[in-house]
């Protein structure tokens, strides 16, 4: 008997890759001449990231640079969810984000769901933050993974464990 071929979907940030984007933002906003004398803070606190500028222009042209600086990395900035931004002290602007890893219960029914009515030969599977699919073609498989990549989601999705 054939084994079963499967895959899981997972939606994962890597956070050594977002500290060394960070590390690279600060060093090329504190090196440019239209930040002399502005603040450019990027913290990574947990899940979350905290911008902080001058006022909300600086902290777009901040933000502009680092989402840059993260897909050149390979992260997946749909990922990040930034809110409303706020004013800090001392005239500050500033910015929060979080960092979304795993696969929530809502968006791992929307997945199941479209793999259901796809109607092909899988299984899916919801384990805790990721989905597993198994099915006995890998072409099913493939079929699976071309269908997902255009679903519109809030989080990117990575297929990974091919086997």
């Amino acid at each position: 008997m054939a084994k079963d071929a499967s895959f899981d979907i997972v939606s994962e940030v890597n956070m050594e890759e977002v500290k060394n984007a960070i590390q690279q933002t600060t060093k090329e906003l504190t090196n440019r001449f239209d930040f002399k004398g502005s603040t450019v803070e990027i913290k990574l606190e947990q899940n979350r990231l905290v911008v902080l500028g001058d006022d909300d222009f600086k902290l777009e042209q901040i933000k502009d640079v680092l989402l840059g600086k993260l897909i050149k990395r390979g992260v997946p900035i749909k990922n990040i969810h930034f809110s409303d931004s706020e004013h800090a002290l001392g005239g500050k602007a500033k910015q929060n984000a979080d960092l979304v890893s795993g696969i929530d219960r809502e968006n791992a029914k929307k997945i199941t769901t479209t793999i259901k009515n796809a109607k092909l030969k899988v299984k899916a599977q919801i384990q805790e933050d990721q989905i597993r699919v198994t099915g006995k073609s890998r072409d099913d498989l493939q079929e699976v993974i071309s269908l997902l990549r255009k679903l519109d989601l809030p989080i990117e999705l990575q297929f990974t464990n091919y086997r």
